[in-house]
This record gives C-alpha cells, structure tokens and sequence, in this order.
C-alpha cells in the first residue's frame, strides 16, 4: 500500500487541505501542535473509521456542522480513492462512505466500507471482527502506545501479541475446547442416564419373550379343549335340530287340530243356521198362507181400473174448466186495459178525428157490460173447479190404498211361491250331510291329540338338551375368551417387546455414540490439547526467536554498543549491560523511545513475515520517533531510516536533524488556528 494524496476539509486543525505524499522517505516536519499528527489520525479515520472509545468531535473542526476525508491509495496496483464523512446533530458521526477503485465509485454504509479495505489490504479475515490493531502495528504506531505495550504486564502483553499475530486463535481454540469438552461430557453424561437401564431392558425383552412363549402354549392347549369341546356342540346340536323336528311335528298336528276346529265350529255353525231357516220357512209358509186372499187381490186389481177411468174423465172435465176460466180472466184485463186507452185517448190513431166523451162513455158503458158478463160466468165456474180437484184428490187416495194393498198381497204370494216345502227338504238334506262331515272331522281331531300326546315328550327332551347345549355354548364362549385374552396378552406384550428394542436400539445407538464421545473427549483432552499447546509453543518459540534476534538488531543500532536486548518467554524487553540485566524504568528517556521503536519496527517486520499476504509492507509509518534521543541517537536514526527498505516511510518529527535523513520534506504551519501546508 501507498498513500498517494490525503484531502482534509473540516478535519481538527484543517479547513481545506490536499496533501500529495510522494514515494520513499517522508518527513512532515513543523512545531509542536502545528497539525502534523492530524494528518496520520486522518489517514486512519479513511482507512477504518471511528476506533472504540473514539469520538467524532475529536476530529470534527470545532464550530463546523460536516467535515470529510478523502485518501488516495495505490494497492497492488489499484488506484483506491477512499471518503468518509463526519456530521454534527447531537453528537458528532460518520454519515457517509465512499470507495472508488479504479474509476467506479460505491457508496457503501461504514462496516462494508471496513470489510472492502480489509479484504483489499490482504488482512486476515479473522481481523475483520477485531480493532485495526495489525493496521497500528505493520503501518502506524502512535509512540506513546508502543512504550505502553511494552509497560503492560505478561498475560496481557501475551494476548495483545497473540491477537496482533493472530495466533490468539490457539488460546480461542482452547477455551472452545474446554467449552466442548464440558458439553460433550455433560452430553455423555446424559446418555449415560440414557443407558444405565439398557441391561434391565435387554433381560426384560428376553422375560418378556419367554411369557410370551408360555402364553403361546397356553393357546394351543385351550385351541384342543376348543376343538373337542366345538365337536361335542355340534352333535348336541344335530341331536336338537331332530328333536325340533319332533316339536315341529307336534306343532303341526296342533295347528291341524285348531283347523280342523275351526271348520267343525263353521260346519256347526251352518247345521245351525239350516235348521233355523227351515223352522222360520215353515213357520212363515203358515203364517203367508194364512194371510193371503187371492179375491181381494182380484176385487183391488179391478177397484184400481175403475178408478183409474173415473180419474181420467175428471182431469178432461177440469181442463175444459180451467181454460174457460183463463179465457175469461184474460178478456177481462184487456177490457180494462182498452178502457183505460179510450179514456187517454184524444185523436182516433185509425181515421185521425178526436175522439168525443161521449164516445168515450158508451164505449165505457159497453165494456162495464162485457165485465159483468164475465164475472157472471166465472161465478159460476169457480165452484165447478173446485169440486173437480176434490174429487180428483179423493180418487187419488182411494188409487193409492188399493194399490198398497194390492203390493201387500202380491209380496205375500211371491213368498208363497218362495217357501214351498221342496226348499226346506234340500236344507234338511244339507244339514245331515253337514252333521256327517262333522262326525268325520271330530274322528280326525281324536286321532290328532293322540299323536300330539305321544309327540309331547319331545319338548321334556328338548329342554333337557337345550340347557345341556347352553353349557356347552357357555363353556366354549369361555374359551374363545380365554383365547382372545391371551392373544390380546401377546399382543400387548408383542407391543411392550417392540418398544423395548426400539429403546434397546435407540440406547444401543447412544451407546455407540457415547464410545465414540468417550473416544472423543479422551482424544481431545489429551492428545488434541497437547498438539495445540505443543503447536502454539512451538509458534510462539519461533516468533520469540526471530523478534528477539530483529527486536536486539534494531535496538544495537539505536544505543551504545554496551547494551544488549532480548525478549524473555512472555515477550518482555530485556536489557543487559555486561551480562547483567537492567530495569526498564532505569533507563533513560531516550533508551526508553529506543527500546519501544526497536520493538514496534522487529514487530513491523515480524508480522509482515508472517503474514506474507498482507500488503502494507511497502509503507510504515512513524510518529515522533525520537523524543528523547541524544544527539548521538538522532544521528543514529540515519541509519535506521536506511535499513528500512520501504516504498514509503512517512515521519512526523519536529526535530530540525531529521530533515537531512529523508527524501523529501512536507512542511506544517498554524495560523489563527488553521493549519497551513507548504
């Protein structure tokens, strides 16, 4: 990585500043204060954003509501121009980020931002997740935090170097390991529970198999008594079904009895309704014989004939009546009616001449005649009329009375004719045919009951057979339920074996499990963990070697020859003078800056050997290197900056000497409190 351009707007000391870096060795040289160390803070803000515990307003101008700053990097080749934006509400945060590699730009939130750099930096992935400490170790180191590391105390310095070397994985490993182990021993704990009744369920199995067999044999044995006592039922059955036959034989003479009862009931029943009617035909015979005239029936016949022609004569004479009268009433209404005309008439309707009164009152006077006439002669008919319709009703009844009695006597010798004496001889004759079937049929009947009698013993027989055939039936029922429970016992016990070797199988698999977590366990526990610590050891012992051999290497050149420098196991600097070891707050200031930038440039070269993929080996960055050298040290620092074989070495110094060890000299000023580049 190099650094090709920084731009700074709003940034601390910075209102609007373009800052172009060029390759080899760097100086940003002006007095204390002057902004120089803004820029490296700005560098590392572009890079990785806000660090924890780092706040906004530390790099925000103050007075200023935004500010941003914008690096350009060459990676491997890829032109990088990297932005991030800073913004004041209520605290001051990172709003923006931008990324544009090779022309095309992306704005991208902050921690995708973080990733892009550190993928394109060649960072370890695990160094995502983590602070940019291999950034401060490889790149840039504030002096002040490097004298602190090494002021720390051995376990935390340990973790420090184990997380910069990203070999704190082992230690992670470790305490993953034990977390593990602690739930593979709790898990095979838990399948020991599982397993501790495996055998009781195996022996179980094995009773339960043997009940089952018992039960078995137990079926067979009732299947025998079932057979032979289904065979015995059935022949109580056969023997049944022919006494039935008997009972059924018995049953059917007693329904022929009842029928041939029923037909002697009948017959009897017609022998007495013969003899009945022939005592009432003779009897009525006698009495129609007694009652009959056949002279009033001739004397009634002829008074019919005869009245019947008077009647007839009588209906001419009151018709020849009844229409004189008709024809008189209705000559008299039109009288009347052409009086009434006459009177209202005025102009004669036939010759046209006005009709006179006096005309009028003879006409009135003829008519009033012809009425008189009239009345005269329906006087007289009146009378006439209504003795015709007496006499004509009196016939009438006379008709009726002689032709009811005339119908009486008629009835009366029709049932003359009906009860001649031949009929009641056939109902006699009937009835002693009727009385021999009678006979007959009560003969059958006697026959009947003495085979029903003989039959009867046949129901005693049966009822015997049928409760021996009940017990039979009971017997065998119990058996079948027998059977059926002891099936049902196997089944369940069939079910309860299933089970058990389900469980025996499952238990059986948790116990192959809980060998091979056993195994496990044991190999983690001893072998894996001693390969890990042998492996971290190993590591750490070869780390140790070649830092202590760089760290001593770096540190001869910064003091007199009279010292030396090593690192103890927990990577502790060591300083001997002539074999004997001195303490660290013994030494003077500027041995003290020489021991921290001997460690952070062995540290530099220690990382960027083992992690060889990493690409910011091209540029190391140093911050006041110097504070507290001699005279001496500082023209000792000419040579440390020519072993450096770096693309870029960028210095922050105020020391004046520095200025003719470097390439090139990037000088900062402060005017009313903005810093000026020049």
């Amino acid at each position: 990585m190099i650094i090709k351009k920084v731009s700074l707007h709003n940034i601390r000391s910075y209102e609007d500043a373009e800052i172009a870096i060029p390759e080899g060795s760097v100086l940003l040289s002006g007095d204390i204060g002057s902004g120089k160390s803004s820029i490296l803070f700005a560098i590392e803000f572009a890079l990785f954003g806000l660090q924890p515990g780092q706040r906004g307003s530390s790099l925000l101008r103050n007075g200023k509501d935004e500010g941003f700053v914008k690096v350009e990097l060459d990676v491997g080749g890829i032109n990088a121009v990297i932005e991030r934006g800073l913004k004041r509400g209520k605290s001051v945060t990172q709003d923006y980020a931008s990324i544009i590699i090779d022309n095309e730009k992306k704005e991208v939130s902050i921690t995708q931002l973080k990733n892009s750099i550190l993928n394109m930096l060649g960072y370890p992935p695990e160094f995502i997740k983590k602070t940019n400490l291999l950034y401060k170790f490889t790149v840039y180191t504030p002096q002040e935090e490097m004298k602190q590391i090494i002021l720390e105390n051995a376990t935390t310095r340990l973790d420090t170097l184990r997380h910069i070397f990203g070999i704190d994985k082992y230690k992670r490993i470790g305490e993953n390991l034990n977390t593990i182990l602690t739930r593979l021993r709790e898990e095979s704990r838990n399948k020991e529970g599982i397993i501790k009744d495996l055998e009781p369920q195996k022996e179980r199995v094995i009773s339960k198999k043997g009940n089952v067999a018992g039960i078995e044999q137990d079926i067979k044995s009732a299947e025998a008594v079932f057979l032979g006592i289904a065979e015995e039922r059935k022949k109580q059955e056969e023997e049944i079904r022919g006494i039935e036959e008997k009972i059924n034989e018995k049953k059917r003479y007693e329904q022929e009895i009842e029928k041939t009862k029923i037909v002697v009931s009948g017959k009897n029943e017609q022998i007495a309704k013969l003899e009945k009617s022939i005592n009432e035909t003779e009897k009525a015979f006698k009495e129609a014989s007694a009652k009959f005239n056949q002279k009033e029936l001739d004397d009634a016949a002829r008074l019919i004939r005869e009245n019947k022609s008077r009647l007839e004569m009588l209906q001419k004479e009151r018709i020849e009546v009844f229409s004189k009268i008709k024809s008189l009433e209705i000559k008299k209404e039109e009288q009347q009616d052409f009086e009434r005309k006459i009177f209202r008439m005025t102009i004669c309707p036939t010759c046209l001449q006005d009709v006179g009164e006096r005309y009028k009152t003879n006409i009135g006077i003829k008519i009033q005649q012809d009425l008189k006439e009239a009345e005269k002669t329906l006087a007289e008919l009146l009378p006439k009329r209504n003795d015709n319709n007496r006499n004509i009703q009196a016939i009438n009844d006379e008709i009726l009375k002689l032709e009811k009695r005339k119908s009486e006597l008629d009835i009366l010798k029709v049932r003359i004719e009906g009860l001649r004496y031949d009929r009641v001889a056939e109902m006699k004759k009937e009835a002693d045919t009727l009385k021999s079937d009678v006979a007959l049929l009560n003969s059958h009947t006697s026959s009947l009951k003495s085979f029903v009698f003989e039959l009867s013993r046949f129901e005693r027989i049966f009822e015997a057979k049928k409760s021996e055939l009940d017990r039979t039936k009971e017997k065998e029922r119990g058996i079948e339920i027998r059977k059926a429970e002891l099936k049902k016992e196997i089944e369940m016990l069939a079910r309860e074996i299933s089970e058990l070797e389900k469980e025996i199988n499952k238990k059986e698999e948790v116990k192959s499990k809980l060998i091979y977590l056993n195994e496990l366990v044991d190999w983690l526990s001893n072998s894996f963990v001693s390969m890990m610590q042998f492996t971290e050891r190993n590591i750490m012992i070869r780390l140790r070697e070649e830092f202590s051999k760089i760290f001593n290497s770096w540190f001869s050149v910064l003091v007199s020859e009279t010292l030396r420098a090593r690192l103890d196991e927990d990577f502790t600097p060591i300083i001997e003078q002539q074999g004997y070891e001195m303490d660290y707050a013994c030494l003077s200031g500027g041995e003290r800056t020489a021991v921290a930038l001997a460690y952070r440039l062995a540290l530099n070269q220690v990382i960027n050997s083992l992690l060889s993929r990493i690409k910011t080996k091209d540029i190391v960055i140093l911050d006041e290197p110097t504070d507290g050298f001699s005279d001496q040290q500082l023209d000792k620092m000419r040579d440390v900056l020519q072993q450096l074989k770096v693309k870029q070495l960028i210095l922050v110094s105020h020391e004046a000497k520095i200025e003719s060890f470097v390439d090139k000299i990037i000088k900062f000023r402060k005017e009313d409190g903005i810093t000026k580049v020049g």
